[in-house]
């Protein structure tokens, strides 16, 4: 499929080299297993490239989950992105699925995480950097 095909689409609008070699390299990415960041000023349309993503990649059948991380407080972004156990905090009643483990075999579209409290990011990095879908778990995805 080509750029122009591309941006029809997803309906991008505009043209410059830049952004063709954004879509190109979302392109070149999708069938890759690897995490991609996306960076850019607010309001440039980032969230069209995990969308690319996740329809050229082996994962395209899985479910697509996005996530604004400033809409939750740091609390609930916790428990949100890797689940819990019952009892892991006071009201937490039963287990839950957290969005990595949900977005197994599929796509999770984190956005805004700089919005996250640093603490968080670095928790957020060592389940990354272990392709984990738990917080301080031995499971692997």
């Amino acid at each position: 499929m080509s750029v122009t095909d591309l941006k029809q689409r997803f309906s991008i609008i505009g043209s410059s080299s830049a952004l063709e070699r954004a879509i190109d390299i979302a392109r070149q990415v999708a069938p890759t297993d690897l995490s991609v960041l996306i960076t850019g000023e607010s309001g440039t349309g980032k969230e069209v490239f995990p969308q690319i993503i996740h329809q050229f990649s082996l994962r395209k059948h899985g479910p697509y989950i996005a996530v604004n991380c400033g809409a939750f407080s740091e609390n609930l972004v916790e428990a949100e992105l890797f689940g819990h156990e019952a009892g892991a905090f006071t009201g937490a009643q039963g287990a839950r699925t957290g969005w990595f483990e949900a977005a197994q075999n599929g796509t999770l579209f984190l956005d805004e995480i700089g919005d996250l409290p640093l603490a968080m990011q670095v928790k957020l990095l060592r389940v990354l950097d272990r392709k984990s879908t738990r917080l301080n778990s031995s499971h692997v995805k």
